[in-house]
């Protein structure tokens, strides 16, 4: 079994148990102890579950917090890297493109910084990285919340609904077979109002998103037309069969 299969297994069955034992995991898993102590270890540092004296428990606190945009830069690189490039050569010049808060939103940001777009930012580091050149950038007005930088609120909300986009790029906090979710239920309703204003949307994930749930459902996976990850989700049937298109990078 892969790191990632057993990663997607012992979440799974933290969703089921509020704690359980290293012993117990690795019966279940199928591995030694010491190959359990070092998933959980590594799940522990992306904030998916708590460690404990001989175990694990479930992290309540991931349906209503998310770790905080410094944290979240420096994981994953390579593979947030990766899907960026990827979608980055799909956004045609003269499009109009919303970006969602995020530091894979971001990475993409980077690459489009110049191109002939009208980007739509909801979150600050975005529209600062796209304001170059001839990228043509409105930052919505709202409250920014301290720890992301995100974009959200009533003013937010308003604003969308008066615009129209061919794209928007959405990030996202988890992703599981019921659908999209998010930490935060301000940002689930602006990436709502995005979906609902776009002719196209994109979510761009990590394979360390999926297969988890957050408190604010978003949509379905159903409402995206393309989903970009990286090839450690390759091995989800279930994503598989989602019905939108699936890029791997």
């Amino acid at each position: 079994m892969l790191p990632f299969e057993r990663h997607t297994r012992i979440l799974e069955l933290m969703d089921a148990h509020e704690s359980l034992l290293t012993q117990e995991l690795a019966q279940k898993v199928g591995v030694s102890e010491a190959t359990i102590r070092r998933d959980l270890q590594q799940l522990s540092e992306r904030g998916q579950l708590a460690r404990t004296h001989g175990g694990a428990v479930r992290l309540e606190r991931s349906a209503h917090q998310e770790p905080a945009f410094a944290t979240k830069s420096v994981r994953m690189q390579a593979e947030k890297s990766a899907i960026a490039e990827a979608v980055a050569r799909q956004v045609r010049d003269g499009s109009t493109v919303i970006f969602d808060a995020g530091t894979t939103i971001l990475e993409v940001a980077r690459r489009l910084a110049g191109r002939p777009l009208t980007a739509i930012a909801l979150d600050l580091p975005a529209a600062q990285a796209l304001a170059v050149g001839a990228t043509e950038v409105l930052l919505l007005g709202g409250r920014v919340r301290s720890d992301s930088f995100s974009i959200t609120g009533p003013w937010t909300e308003d604003q969308l609904r008066d615009l129209r986009a061919d794209l928007f790029l959405m990030g996202a906090h988890a992703v599981d077979e019921r659908g999209i979710s998010n930490a935060v239920i301000e940002e689930a309703t602006v990436k709502r109002l995005a979906i609902q204003v776009s002719q196209q949307t994109v979510l761009l994930a990590d394979h360390t998103k999926f297969g988890w749930r957050a408190m604010a459902q978003v949509c379905t996976l159903q409402s995206v037309d393309q989903i970009v990850t990286d090839r450690g989700s390759r091995r989800l049937a279930w994503l598989k069969d989602a019905g939108p298109a699936l890029t791997l990078t």
